[in-house]
């Protein structure tokens, strides 16, 4: 529900110099540099490159790697949060470090580990160069201290007996222990593998026959305890398959989360991360009494659907107010009911004749079946939305202008708030004075914040789709250079770019201090995601 702002840096070049100037600085420059293995530390951080990479591996039993870019927005983000995690680790004299590549400058240690987006974290255990770990866990000081600090001790905590059980099961409000009659095997050592990645947890396990009896077990399972909803949730593990690590983190994400959910800030990562595919919504404003009675109804339809339908409730004059702008609402259209299909952001609206959970109930099912259309949203036009050089398309007059067969249309979709989007803009608008007075040819862009169309899903920013005149509803997506030039050779060459001959440069790589837009595609693998 919540979108990240990303923000690029422009890269400043130097002023220039006289050739044989640079040349001779050149030749001192690298007379005077040695490489050296020497590794030097930034906040705690250690700053690594090509000449030390090795160095530090065979020193630091678990590293933790961030590939950076300097005019990467996210990495700048991520900075302040990865400086005091790696204090945080120093301090309690943690095996635990971390470091920093800056990628764009060691591109042999880029290429060497396959990065292709910033920040990219690896974990490097033990000195092993050739299969270091992914980072699996929240981008923030809390999430990489946690998941460092699992790595660099036991995952699961051995419990010996019934009074040693019962005071962890009650140490938090989530406890995950796994009750296993041999812990060397694979259903155990799966379970461990749960536990390293399950870092927001705590995980015990256990063998001895008496915990078993204690909470009348006969085989293995893996139980969840809770201080809300229902006290002890059971997961045994299947006797043939053995224990699915995918589905027992899925489950426990699932049932970790109470019945209803109130979208806010602790919560939010969990909202996202349960990886439940439905989320039905109800807006309310809290300071009313009357609107907070219609929760009982509200949970009251949520077992029914538990694992397929997450139920949340949102305060549309607390966190939850800068959502509503993504459902076209506003404060007072609360009290209000969303069902969101959460693969393509389908939202569904509810008639609010009853909140009674029998209501609900059928609503959700209605949807689940196919029997109910999506709700899609669409700004008004602007009056002059025809007489631009490029068209100002919304969700209600999208249809009459992509796919008049007598038109070729060429449709940027963007967000007002993306970086890349802005950086194009110029060239889009150049395109569209070019091409005005073209009779077949038309150029346009939508808003795909705030309009939306039922057979097309936009799923980065900017996204190109080239609608060609003609029957049959065709579209093409443009995935080449932002430029008005290339822009111009796709439009007049038919909806594709002509074959050329390849160009063979002398200097490898990009250096020009821009974003390769052949690398950044629709912009999802650099800084907009």
């Amino acid at each position: 529900l919540v979108l990240s702002l990303a923000w690029l840096g422009p890269a400043l070049g130097d002023e220039e110099k006289d050739g044989e100037v640079v040349a001779e600085e050149e030749k001192e420059k690298e007379e005077d540099e040695v490489p050296s293995d020497e590794i030097k530390e930034e906040d705690n951080v250690l700053v690594l490159h090509e000449h030390n990479f090795a160095r530090a591996l065979s020193e630091h039993q678990l590293l933790l790697v961030e590939f950076y870019a300097p005019w990467c927005g996210h990495c700048q983000q991520l900075a302040p949060a990865y400086t005091q995690a790696a204090t945080e680790l120093r301090n309690e004299s943690s095996p635990a470090r971390l470091g920093k590549v800056d990628a764009t400058a060691q591109t042999g240690l880029a290429n060497e580990f396959n990065i292709t987006s910033y920040p990219t974290l690896k974990l490097f255990r033990n000195g092993n160069r050739t299969h270091p770990l992914p980072y699996t866990g929240i981008m923030d000081k809390q999430g990489i201290v946690r998941w460092m600090q699992r790595r660099a001790g036991p995952s699961a905590t051995l419990l010996h007996d019934t009074d040693t059980a019962n005071a962890f099961a009650n140490s938090q409000d989530l406890v995950v222990i796994g009750f296993f009659k041999d812990l060397k095997g694979k259903a155990a050592q799966a379970f461990y593998e749960v536990a390293f990645e399950m870092v927001d947890m705590l995980f015990g396990v256990a063998e001895a026959a008496e915990l078993f009896q204690a909470y009348g077990l006969s085989d293995d399972t893996v139980c969840l305890f809770k201080k809300f909803d229902e006290r002890q949730t059971n997961f045994p593990v299947d006797l043939e398959q053995g224990l699915d690590t995918a589905e027992l983190i899925r489950l426990l994400r699932v049932h970790s989360l109470r019945l209803v959910t109130e979208f806010n800030n602790e919560t939010s990562n969990q909202i996202f991360s349960a990886n439940i595919p439905h989320h039905m919504l109800l807006f309310l404003n809290k300071s009313s009494s009357e609107q907070l009675s219609l929760q009982d109804g509200f949970k009251a339809a949520a077992g029914t659907f538990r694992g397929e339908v997450l139920f949340v409730v949102v305060d549309v004059n607390g966190y939850g107010a800068d959502v509503l702008s993504f459902f076209g609402m506003t404060p007072a259209d609360a009290p209000t009911l969303r069902l969101v299909k959460m693969e393509n952001n389908r939202k569904y609206q509810m008639e609010q004749d009853s909140f009674s959970d029998t209501a609900i109930r059928a609503f959700i099912q209605a949807v689940l079946d196919g029997k109910l259309k999506p709700h899609l949203l669409s700004a008004e036009p602007p009056e002059d939305w025809d007489t631009r050089p490029v068209k100002v398309l919304v969700g209600k007059t999208f249809e009459q202008v992509a796919f008049d067969e007598t038109k070729n249309v060429f449709v940027k979709f963007y967000a007002p708030w993306c970086s890349h989007c802005q950086a194009m803009a110029p060239a889009w608008e150049e395109l569209g004075e070019r091409y005005k007075d073209h009779k077949d040819i038309v150029i346009a862009e939508m808003d795909a914040t705030a309009n939306e169309l039922e057979n097309i899903t936009i799923h980065g920013f900017p996204t190109l789709h080239y609608f060609p005149a003609g029957p049959g509803r065709k579209m093409v997506e443009y995935k080449s250079a932002r430029d008005v030039e290339t822009f111009s050779k796709f439009l007049e060459n038919g909806g594709m770019l002509p074959v050329e001959p390849p160009v063979v440069t002398k200097t490898p790589g990009n250096s020009t201090g821009k974003e390769d837009p052949s690398v950044l595609g629709t912009g999802e693998t650099r800084d907009e995601l």
